[in-house]
């Protein structure tokens, strides 16, 4: 019954917030508050426990579409400007949010909640908010998606630091450093092991992978890396969010995606909903002045700090204006962060629905920033000095140059990240031993002796590979050849070398303490050096094997991108942007030649892509067909007009979305006052007005079919024209 209830509340306020072209979030918010305890107008959910249940599912299935969308190989392409950018709004929102709970005379941990809820943007509605502005090709967007992908990042890293800071009820540094490297320990652990595993097992059996098979093998796959999370001591979110992270490396990522998505919009919208059972309105009414001071520090707060960034970014002053006046809100991390104060008891009861209500008023205005951007852009590039507007563009023009990286740099920053990424792998089997086949290997065995020496041969046999790869290993070979050449290197080099054995050494000797005693676990240390140098071939050859295969599982879906189309952007103001060609779009069936794209719009189509095949370059005859995908390369302008012109070809209209015309066989005559008569079918100008086909034409005794576009039309024509009765009738008034 609760459920019943809760999901036709939500469909009746999600239909008339669709009409009213407002984001759904708000909608399920109202149905919460509306089926929720402090509404009692409204018949109320009776297991509110089982609500939260089914809300906690919501949080993962959301955390893990983000994850899916996130990718860590996204996150390496962001760059330092969309990274600048979002570590410099993050800082500035986090002491803003802090000092205004502390003005409004708040509690330090309310104050550092706030500040927490104020920094991260809400990437469904920056999303929504720019596919209904038809603003998704612009350049700055761009931009602005890898704002959030950081931002994404960050809320993760909130999530556990803000549990760090609640449940030690202070800002101990110690314990948020321990949280911090527990954190990065464990994501290494994840996304290496599973990239290594999960693409491996999804390539094995693709072939028996259905829909229904993906569904269950995902959702089995989140909730294991959900209980693993929990168990290793951070939040379910945590677990889904990077679950969803290593699926995005894979092929199936897209797949995974459409068939989540059902799960993921119920719960979701479930979550949502008790976001608004949890918000008194008597609350919203009592502390409405700081809700207005919070939602006008959140608005000014994330412009000046995203366009500030921007500016230091070297990205100018119209792209760094248009991207922090694009992030001015807060949204669906902002309520998983001010959930986890409730949960854990240590925020106020006022902050969840202030933290509400700031969204939802952040959330209405957002669509206005983004359309006015441009003019506030024009309005204070207006108001520069000239001397002003020069200096920008010097540094937004000196920001971009590249800077070349030494030889020494390259080996000196290859060689932390190897022993960083071993010591983590070594360190991870060593756990995993004692923890599990300790155990298993002492249960079996009647001597703890002959436990601890057979869990510790295993241990080194897993191990092998990843020493060698830490001790013996070449990496950046061209540049220590370089280095090599030059004398004054070669003690370096030499030390750096013997450094590394020797880390190995005392790493194999610290970790097997754990089992056997000091002594020998020295001795065993030197002679597993001994044996890496004796077997370095075959254990090169399988480290290679694994190395390899992550590689390729890491890459998997940019050598099938790569395969499938090859395409560069080139360094101009201008970019590659891809459209969809809807099946209700009067494009279809016409050559590129007729269409003039080029000629209309200064905008040239590379590619056009139809299912498996790809046409690269299309020649001037290959016709667009339903959902062809087309690549087309042009400035920010250019591209926003011919969008424009794709939207302005829709055959339906959005009013007659849900209704077909009619289409019919029509005669139609061509007198001797017509405006036809002399032209060609193409000049005429009959299929734009009307979308219609003219499929015959009689002149005398003659009939021509399916004439061509050059034909001309003569006085006493009779053209037959498939269409809608409606549209001819206009031509014919006409």
């Amino acid at each position: 019954m609760d459920l019943c209830l809760i999901l036709g509340v939500a469909s009746i306020t999600t239909l008339i917030f669709k009409k009213l072209k407002q984001p759904l979030v708000l909608a399920y918010i109202i149905a919460g508050i509306l089926v929720g305890p402090y509404c009692p107008f409204f018949p109320g959910v009776v297991e509110v426990e089982g609500t939260q249940v089914w809300a906690e599912i919501g949080v993962v299935f959301l955390l893990f579409s983000l994850g899916l969308e996130f990718s860590f190989r996204k996150l390496a392409k962001v760059g330092s400007a969309s990274s600048i950018m979002a570590l410099t709004e993050v800082i500035i929102m986090l002491l803003l949010g802090y000092l205004t709970g502390k003005f409004l005379g708040w509690g330090s941990i309310d104050s550092i909640f706030l500040g927490g809820i104020l920094s991260i943007s809400s990437t469904t509605i920056i999303i929504k908010a720019f596919e209904d502005l038809g603003m998704k090709t612009q350049r700055f967007v761009g931009l602005v998606f890898g704002v959030l992908i950081i931002e994404d990042l960050v809320a993760i890293l909130l999530l556990v630091l803000l549990s760090t800071i609640a449940l030690s009820q202070q800002f101990a540094g110690t314990e948020m450093l321990v949280s911090l490297l527990k954190l990065g320990f464990f994501l290494m652990i994840w996304f290496l092991s599973g990239i290594l595993l999960i693409p491996t097992f999804l390539k094995r059996t693709s072939k028996l992978l259905d829909d229904e098979m993906l569904l269950i093998i995902s959702v089995t796959l989140c909730l294991l890396m959900v209980i693993l999370a929990v168990q290793a001591g951070f939040s379910q979110a945590l677990g889904a969010f990077i679950i969803g992270s290593i699926l995005a490396e894979t092929t199936k990522a897209e797949k995974i995606e459409s068939v989540i998505k059902p799960v993921k919009n119920l719960f979701g919208a479930i979550f949502f909903v008790s976001v608004g059972m949890l918000i008194n309105p008597e609350m919203i009414v009592t502390y409405a002045g700081p809700i207005l001071i919070i939602s006008l520090i959140t608005i000014v707060g994330k412009f000046i700090s995203i366009t500030g960034g921007g500016l230091m970014a070297g990205q100018g002053l119209r792209t760094s204006i248009q991207s922090g006046m694009s992030v001015s809100q807060i949204g669906e991390f902002s309520f998983i962060i001010a959930t986890l104060g409730l949960t854990l008891k240590v925020t106020s009861d006022f902050l969840y629905p202030i933290a509400v209500a700031v969204s939802v008023l952040t959330t209405f205005t957002t669509p206005y920033l983004i359309r006015y951007s441009e003019l506030v852009y024009r309005k204070v590039d207006s108001a520069l000095s000239p001397r002003w507007q020069e200096l920008l563009n010097h540094y937004t023009s000196g920001a971009q140059t590249i800077s070349a990286t030494s030889d020494w740099q390259l080996i000196l920053k290859s060689y932390i990240l190897n022993l960083v990424i071993y010591a983590v792998v070594l360190t991870a089997i060593v756990l995993l031993a004692d923890a599990y086949l300790h155990s298993f290997v002492a249960a079996n065995t009647t001597q703890l002796l002959w436990a601890d020496l057979v869990t510790s041969f295993i241990t080194l046999i897993f191990m092998v590979p990843f020493l060698w790869a830490l001790a013996i290993r070449h990496t950046q070979k061209e540049a220590q050849t370089r280095l090599w050449a030059t004398e004054k290197y070669r003690g370096l080099i030499l030390v750096m070398r013997f450094v590394r054995i020797v880390i190995a050494v005392l790493f194999v000797a610290f970790l097997l303490n754990q089992f056997i005693s000091t002594l020998i676990a020295l001795t065993v240390g030197a002679i597993m050096v001994i044996l890496l140098v004796i077997f370095s071939k075959r254990i090169r050859q399988f480290y290679i094997t694994i190395e390899d295969r992550f590689i390729d599982n890491l890459n998997e879906r940019e050598i099938e991108e790569a395969r499938r189309m090859h395409r560069n952007i080139a360094p101009w103001d201008a970019h590659l942007t891809s459209f969809d060609i809807k099946p209700t779009s009067s494009v279809i069936g016409q050559t590129l030649v007729q269409l003039q794209i080029r000629e209309k719009f200064g905008v040239n189509i590379a590619v056009i892509e139809r299912g498996d095949l790809t046409i690269m370059p299309p020649s001037q005859n290959d016709s667009l067909y339903p959902r062809d995908r087309i690549y087309v390369f042009g400035t920010d302008e250019q591209i926003e007009q011919f969008r424009q012109y794709l939207d302005s070809q829709s055959v339906l209209t959005e009013v007659d979305e849900t209704r077909k015309e009619d289409v019919r066989l029509q005669k139609f005559i061509v007198s001797a006052s017509s405006r036809l008569l002399h032209r060609t079918i193409r000049e005429s100008g009959i299929r734009e007005n009307t979308k219609g086909l003219i499929v015959g034409i009689e002149r005398g005794q003659s009939r021509i079919l399916n004439p061509s576009s050059n034909l001309t039309f003569e006085q006493g024509d009779i053209l037959w024209i498939v269409g809608s009765p409606t549209r001819i009738k206009s031509l014919e008034e006409a």
